[in-house]
Order: C-alpha cells, then structure tokens, then sequence
C-alpha cells in the first residue's frame, strides 16, 4: 500500500504543476484544465482515505 501511495502523490503532483502552468501561461484547454485540479484532489483524497483505513 505504501507504493501506490507514493505512487498516487506523484500523479497528484504531476497533475498539479500541469494545472499551474496552463493556469500561469493562460492556456485554455475549455475545461480540461480545470479537470485537472479535480484529479489532483481526487487522488489526494483516495490516498487520504487509504491511509485511514490501513
């Protein structure tokens, strides 16, 4: 469990830095940018829930 948890903070991450640099650059990608930021929650919160029930 403690890999695909370092494996879910990696996505997080990536997903996040993604999000900041279309947001910084003024990419517009419609809504896919801010799916982006959803994923990144998302997956934070799988993790969070996964180390509770662990």
């Amino acid at each position: 469990m403690r890999n695909l948890s370092a494996v879910l903070w990696t996505i997080a991450a990536v997903l996040f830095l993604l999000w900041v640099i279309g947001f910084v650059a003024q990419l517009t990608f419609g809504g896919l940018l801010h799916l982006l930021l959803v994923l990144v929650v998302l997956a934070v919160v799988i993790d969070i829930v996964r180390s509770m029930r662990a």
